[in-house]
């Protein structure tokens, strides 16, 4: 287990935590799971299993993965969804030696087989379940976590334990790349351990926290809350992905289970927040500590929060982070008296173990007060990027402030000041990257996507605030020589790009709008003027051909669904995410429907389809069942 010196929570910043030297994460996990065999380990809303039961379950998988040629640096796909099987899947590759390759069952199978090959997987640990929907043609052999032959009880049998060190890699996280095709990023054990060493002096986890799994594994902010709870004995909730888009589902749930420590981008909790406030009296939470990450922070969207919880219990807590630099680089408290300074985003100061410096496009230190690209030094740089020798010397650069020799400085691409408290605040990009909803997006492999179509010379992707944080895609193309541009075309395009999109896309990274320009607009230097790209009006979207809503309460809904979407006429069997909507947007619909009909309805009730037809069919039996 983590421990600290005197095992007190939260202790004074800049004593020191004792440490796990060369314990890989799964060390220090088993060691918990021999001790304290009996304790809950995982929950899911329809199951719980011990440290001992998932101690003992990783085993037997990872034998018969070492017995497949998993070992140290071999990388193991694992596609499975959320599920107290995921977790003994990842478990068991790291057991085995491995490092796990997180694959969203999500993604369409065309990004699914891009991941595939560009990790040059053999072995993919999934569940028997989901394996079909995207691993079908895959050549890979695939293991099933929840095919445990062995009884209950039985010991692990097979080849000795692998002999993997903390400088092995525990993982590899794609983020989204500027050449068209996403980027694996090497993350070794001692990366993560170290996080946690080097936070306990300000969070002080321990085995009484319960930590919820909100996102998706392909985001890195799940090390975090899965190692958060495994590494310290705490309880792990994973939390469904129907709930996850349900904010008042969500809340129930923080409830349920006691949840102690809660991780949660700035626009997903802006959705908590508001269905907090929507009970007449705050909910009763255990939470002691929200953990902010993963895009920037709005202080002033914390406010009604403040009004009605405070700002110490629980704690709320910023902290800025890169995959590149393992999910966590900064900490800041984030407090009453910052809602006096919106135009600031506070990220703090850098983990003890790393440093920041602020250079200028010369390469220099720029003094406190003057924005610079923040460059991250110290025990959290990654390796590097997987077969990609030329862009990890591009990123990850020698260090010339003489730091320890080896040393490397990951080059972030954010823009960042030092204030004169001496902490930083985050301002933005130096160049075209987009953060929606916690997810890097490099537009440019959205754009070359869109570039293949053979009506398409130049195309530009960029975000649009649709209100209440809600920020979609939207793209602007420009038709190829001797195509006409007029109304017909840019209906067409679009909905020939939406279907382009679709099959080789997450949702995250669908534009939700496409408009038809003659050329774009360019700056006095002869690049893209972004600024100047006019708003999508309602006719330049996709727009549905679809069957018209009939019932009083589906034209109800369909009017609903024309503002949200901002679209001028919506099909009722159309799909919601089809027509560009985003997970925001639909919860904002959802809030809108429960106020006008009384009900209390969220996006479960569309299982069997997001569309109009299927929405107004829910409501009506909701309100005949009152």
């Amino acid at each position: 287990m983590l421990e600290t010196n005197n095992g007190s929570r939260g202790r004074a910043l800049g004593e020191q935590v004792q440490r796990s030297p060369g314990k890989c994460l799964h060390e220090i996990f088993t060691a918990i799971a021999l001790a304290h065999p009996e304790r809950v380990a995982v929950s899911t809303p329809e199951d719980d299993i011990s440290y001992g039961e998932l101690n003992a379950r990783a085993d037997r998988l990872a034998c018969t993965l070492r017995a497949l040629g998993v070992g140290p640096d071999v990388l193991v796909g694992l596609y499975v969804d959320r599920s107290i099987d995921m977790i003994v899947g990842l478990l068991a590759i790291l057991k085995a030696g491995g490092a796990y390759v997180p694959i969203d069952p999500t993604y369409p199978p065309a990004r699914v087989q891009l991941l595939i090959r560009d990790s040059a997987v053999s072995v993919i640990v999934s569940v028997s379940r989901i394996a079909s929907l995207g691993l079908r043609d895959c050549e890979a052999k695939v293991v099933f976590a929840d095919q445990d032959p062995a009884p209950v009880g039985a010991a692990p049998s097979g080849s000795p334990p692998a002999s993997v060190s903390d400088g092995n890699v525990a993982y590899v996280i794609y983020t989204s790349g500027s050449t068209g095709k996403p980027k694996g990023v090497l993350v070794e054990h001692r990366n993560v351990v170290r996080l946690f060493e080097q936070t306990h002096a300000w969070f002080g986890f321990d085995e009484r926290d319960v930590w919820t799994m909100f996102h998706s594994i392909s985001f890195d902010f799940s090390v975090w809350e899965i190692w958060g709870a495994l590494l310290y004995g705490g309880r792990l909730v994973v939390v469904p992905f129907d709930v996850s888009r349900s904010p008042a589902r969500f809340l129930a749930l923080l409830h349920e289970k006691r949840v102690t420590v809660l991780n949660q981008t700035p626009s997903a909790f802006r959705q908590l927040v508001a269905a907090d406030l929507a009970c007449d009296s705050p909910a009763a939470l255990s939470l002691r500590l929200v953990i902010f990450g993963g895009e920037r922070l709005d202080t002033q969207q914390l406010a009604p929060w403040m009004a009605r919880r405070g700002d110490q219990h629980p704690q709320l807590i910023n902290m800025y982070g890169i995959t590149e630099t393992t999910v966590h680089a900064s900490y800041r408290p984030v407090v009453r008296g910052d809602l006096a300074e919106p135009e600031i985003s506070p990220i703090g100061v850098p983990l003890p173990d790393l440093r920041f410096y602020l250079l200028d496009e010369a390469g220099q230190p720029v003094p406190d007060g003057v924005p610079g690209e923040l460059y991250v030094a110290g025990a959290g740089v990654a390796r590097g990027y997987l077969n990609r020798p030329e862009l990890t010397a591009e990123r990850f650069l020698r260090s010339p402030f003489g730091d320890a020799d080896g040393t490397h400085l990951y080059r972030s691409g954010d823009r960042v000041v030092r204030r004169p408290n001496g902490e930083y605040a985050y301002l933005g990009r130096t160049d075209d990257q987009i953060k929606v909803r916690g997810f890097r997006i490099e537009p440019r492999e959205i754009e070359l996507c869109l570039n293949g179509h053979p009506e398409v010379l130049a195309s530009v992707v960029v975000p649009h605030d649709y209100g209440d944080g809600d920020v979609r895609l939207v793209a602007y193309l420009v038709p190829r020589p001797g195509v006409q541009l007029d109304i017909s075309w840019a209906s067409k395009i679009g909905a020939d790009l939406q279907a382009r999109a679709t099959a080789a896309l997450p949702v995250h990274m669908r534009p939700s709008a496409y408009v038809a320009m003659a050329s774009l607009p360019l700056t006095a230097h002869g690049k893209i003027d972004r600024a100047a790209l006019p708003a999508p009006a309602a006719g330049q979207r996709l727009e549905s051909t679809g069957v018209s809503a009939t019932s009083p309460t589906e034209m109800w809904v369909e009017a609903l669904w024309r503002e949200i979407l901002d679209l001028p006429r919506v099909g009722k069997d159309d799909d919601f995410f089809d027509l560009g909507g985003t997970s925001l947007a639909l919860i904002r619909m959802f809030g809108r429907v429960n106020d006008r009909f009384g009900t209390d309805l969220d996006p479960a009730v569309m299982g069997d389809g997001a569309t109009i037809a299927q929405l107004a069919s829910s409501i009506d039996k909701a309100l005949n069942n009152k």
